[in-house]
């Protein structure tokens, strides 16, 4: 008989000691997508007649609407009119088609066409 206490309570305690409870906790978040932003950007020209050059920093071009100075960076090109690039520096006076983008105060040249 003190078998059959012990047995029962033995099963007893195993038997409460591997009943597991769990907890599951579910944590929900909310994003908001953010409004997609759009930068346009257009390529104008200016032309007219070389006034100042100064290789690889700035050009002065005299046209309608007076003078006009751009910064010129190491990724603007010189071609002539059927994309050569022009190795000879500008000379005052040469008639020329600065193509640029970006607001007047911020200028970015791209390519300088030499018209004559």
């Amino acid at each position: 008989m003190k078998k059959t206490i012990i047995a029962l309570v033995c099963a007893l305690a195993t038997t409460s000691a591997f009943a597991q409870t769990s907890t599951t906790t579910t944590e929900q978040t909310t994003t908001t997508a953010q409004p997609a932003t759009t930068t346009e950007t257009s390529t104008t020209y200016t032309a007219g007649t070389v006034t100042t050059y100064e290789a690889g920093k700035t050009i002065v071009v005299r046209g309608d609407q007076g003078p006009v100075s751009f910064a010129l960076g190491t990724a603007a090109r010189i071609v002539d009119t059927a994309g050569r690039v022009v190795t000879a520096p500008l000379r005052t006076g040469q008639k020329v088609r600065v193509y640029y983008a970006g607001p007047t105060d911020s200028r970015t040249v791209e390519r300088v066409i030499v018209e004559e």
